[in-house]
Parts: structure tokens; C-alpha cells; sequence
């Protein structure tokens, strides 16, 4: 790397502390254990959540999960559980829960800046009553993560602010081509891009489910 002498690492705690100092304390007091009144109302107005996992080695991936307001099924004041929709089936989080039963997941509220962060221990379950509350047109997931909550607490909107992310004037979707021409710029597929273009089309929307 070029000017890799110049760079100056943290490697300690210690070190950390000196450059950023300490947390406030309402920071450090803001975790809890268990919902209260005001995380339930929060998740039931959610349509979307994103759920970090790690396998045994360490290896991350962030996954986005979304779905009409309410994605998570509150079990009890301890348990959540977020379902299954139809994807690419790679199961890359799925398969790290197998591995490492620790998740992060951050639920987010269009037009918010704040978010509600919940980490616990995950498991894989195929099938429950409670799939019963999970239905959207129809679709009952085949599984769920269910999360014993170990931690929960709201985070402050300055990420959100910084990145004007529900400012409209500040939006760009023409920064990148569409997605089909992604798909075909980055893989080696088979299909041509008229048939990307195609697949990714309005049709793409009646998937979503089924």
C-alpha cells in the first residue's frame, strides 16, 4: 500500500479511549434487557430490519430483511422473531447462525433518523404457531429467527443526518446504472442483458412473496 509508513493504527482500548474519550452517560445507561411499551410500539411500525452475523471464524455478513410494518413478531418481552421471505437462497446468514448463534439487528422507520438496535442469540426455527401471524399474501414463511434479547436500545439519528438519507433533494438513483446492468457489469452469467433487464422488470414486484 502506498504510504502504509504513514499510517498510524489503534490497537488497544486504551488508545481508543484517548482519541474519541468516554461515552456520556445517558449512552451507557440506554441498554436494556427486555422491551418496554415503546419498543414494541417501535418494531410494529417497522418495515425493515438488517441482521449481522458471523460465522465460527469470525467471517461477517449484513443482511437486509423487509417487509410490511411490523416484521418482527414480538414472542415476549425477551423473544423476537423476524421470517423468512423468498431470496436468492444463498442462506449466508442462516448458515453463520448455525455456525455462531450471535446476531446484531437494527430496525429502521422510513423518514427516521433513529433506529432501534437489539443484539441476542439467534435460532433456526422451521415451523412454530406463531407462523400463523406471519402470512403476507399469503406466503407462511418455512422458517424464522427467533432472538433471545440480550441487548436493547435506541440509537441517536447523527449517521442519518450526516448522510441526509430521507432528504429527497439530496437522493440519486441515476448515480448508478439500473441493476440489471450491475448484475451483468459484475458477473459472468448466462443471461444477456436484455433478459436481466427483463427478469428485474415489473414483474420482478409479483416475486416478492412467492
Amino acid at each position: 500500500m502506498t504510504g502504509a509508513d504513514q499510517i498510524v493504527t489503534i490497537d488497544t482500548e486504551a488508545e481508543l479511549r484517548e482519541l474519541i474519550g468516554e461515552p456520556v452517560a445517558r449512552a451507557v445507561t440506554k441498554e436494556r434487557t427486555a422491551l418496554t411499551d415503546t419498543d414494541r410500539a417501535w418494531l410494529a411500525a417497522s418495515p425493515f430490519c438488517l441482521v449481522a452475523t458471523s460465522d465460527a471464524e469470525g467471517n461477517c455478513d449484513v443482511s437486509p430483511k423487509g417487509d410490511p410494518p411490523g416484521i418482527a413478531t414480538v414472542l415476549d418481552d425477551t423473544t423476537i422473531a423476524l421470517p423468512e421471505r423468498p431470496g436468492n437462497r444463498r442462506a449466508d446468514g442462516y448458515r453463520n447462525i448455525l455456525a455462531n448463534p450471535h446476531v446484531g439487528l437494527e430496525f429502521l422507520i422510513p423518514g427516521r433518523g433513529d433506529s432501534l438496535r437489539v443484539n441476542g442469540r439467534a435460532t433456526l426455527v422451521r415451523d412454530a404457531p406463531f407462523f400463523d401471524d406471519m402470512i403476507v399474501r399469503g406466503h407462511r414463511p418455512i422458517l424464522a429467527i427467533v432472538v433471545d434479547i440480550e441487548q436493547i436500545f435506541f440509537h441517536c439519528p447523527k449517521a442519518f443526518l450526516r448522510a441526509k438519507l430521507w432528504d429527497p433533494e439530496s437522493w440519486r438513483p441515476d448515480a448508478m446504472p439500473p441493476h440489471a446492468h450491475i448484475v451483468k457489469a459484475v458477473q459472468d452469467t448466462p443471461e444477456t442483458l436484455e433478459q436481466l433487464v427483463e427478469h428485474y422488470g415489473p414483474r420482478y414486484r409479483e416475486k416478492l412473496y412467492g
